[in-house]
């Protein structure tokens, strides 16, 4: 099946989670895709382990899919040559470099766009290209520190606590894909160079829009909830006779279906309880009479019930558990594909499908510099030239 980004070819020049997350994407829809590294290190996430997955950082075979890794010394002349090849063969060039890094080599978007006039030039920044800040390095736990989301994250009183994932910089690797896919649309239409910009903080500001919505509207700044939301109740982690099951009842009907469930229909008819509002205004009360129901049900007994009733609702589940459940099967989310180092490799698949098809893993992530010889050639370079700039430790 052709994929959508079929004939599509990507310079990458990113490392860590935000900018390879992005090209990863671009890479599962088909783009073919040239990460560019550091000969000797490599991107930076190759050695964010343990956990290893043989030999091989777990982090970086979660970002790095269908690439290939040309190794490649940009500090010295035929390295830099290298690079304005490839962006002149590319369609698209991303870059997460340090502020004003690539306007030193000549190939910031205004001289990306003089060697390519069709380019789309995305840059993956920390905090965007003006402001203040515009000129300072960042990481995603910085700005889940900076953009409000720990504020909001954990459990009253205790001690801020990031959000368990990379959510700022997979969030902004997102953006950069859209974003790219976008201008790829723009440039076929008008012919010239198109420049995007995605930043970190500004993603974190993203991820707390309601949050700032609520204190815009009313002047109460957002505490952490827990396991819940400010805006509904009961929508929280309730606890059971054998530890916790989460509880959605976002509405009227469905409160109504879980009392129902609990075997205490009264508190549908309770004068607190009677509409969502009233329920948020005494939370307290609503969950100290649910809780003392469900803490005498095991979880699986309470979910049982609950699914009967039609109220949503799920246990909380640790990732060996996630992996293992009919559901993960069965959505096709797990991709595999041979791999000459890991035996039963696989990885977390595109939440996509087009026309039922989920995107496969056409190529396992790279060792460093694996397709470098490759790479130079289809850019013109004779062998003898790739045994030269080897030779030169300009590509490893």
């Amino acid at each position: 099946m052709a994929l959508a980004l079929d004939g599509i070819v990507v310079a990458d020049l990113t490392q860590n989670v935000a900018g390879p997350f992005c090209t990863q994407i671009l890479g599962d829809m088909g783009a073919e895709v040239v990460k560019v590294e550091r000969p000797a290190r490599g991107d930076d996430a190759r050695a964010w382990a343990p956990p290893y997955w043989g030999n091989e950082s777990a982090t970086f075979l979660a970002m790095n899919r269908n690439k290939k890794s040309l190794a490649l010394d940009l500090k010295v002349d035929g390295g830099l040559e290298v690079l304005r090849r490839l962006i002149a063969r590319a369609d698209v060039f991303v870059q997460s470099l340090r502020a004003g890094a690539l306007g030193e080599l000549g190939l910031d978007f205004a001289g990306a766009a003089r060697i390519n006039p069709r380019l789309v030039y995305c840059s993956i920044t920390a905090f965007g290209a003006r402001g203040p800040l515009a000129d300072l390095p960042g990481y995603d736990a910085l700005m889940q520190a900076y953009g409000g989301l720990m504020s909001v994250n954990g459990h009253p009183g205790q001690e801020p606590a990031r959000v368990g994932t990379s959510i700022v910089d997979m969030g902004t690797g997102m953006w950069a894909a859209l974003g790219i896919v976008a201008a790829l649309r723009q440039r076929d239409t008008t012919g010239h160079a198109v420049e995007v910009t995605t930043a970190l903080f500004e993603t974190a500001l993203m991820w707390v829009s309601y949050h700032a919505m609520g204190y815009l509207g009313s002047g109460e700044v957002p505490q952490p909830q827990g396991s819940g939301t400010a805006m509904i109740a009961p929508y929280q982690a309730f606890p059971t006779a054998d530890g916790y099951a989460m509880v959605a009842a976002g509405s009227d009907a469905l409160f109504h279906r879980l009392a129902a469930a609990l075997g205490a229909p009264r508190l549908a008819d309770d004068a607190r309880f009677t509409d969502n509002p009233s329920r948020v205004r005494h939370r307290g009360e609503l969950v100290a009479a649910l809780s003392a129901i469900t803490r005498e049900l095991k979880t699986a007994d309470l979910l049982e019930r609950l699914r009967v009733a039609g109220v949503p609702s799920a246990p909380i589940l640790t990732v060996d558990a996630v992996l293992a459940e009919p559901q993960t099967r069965a959505s096709g989310m797990l991709v595999g594909a041979p791999h000459p180092r890991i035996p039963d490799y696989q990885s977390v698949g595109l939440p996509i499908l087009w026309n039922d098809h989920r995107p496969e893993v056409r190529r396992v992530p790279p060792r460093l510099g694996e397709h470098s010889a490759d790479v130079l050639t289809w850019l013109g370079y004779t062998l003898d030239d790739v045994r030269a700039l080897r030779a030169q430790r300009v590509i490893q």
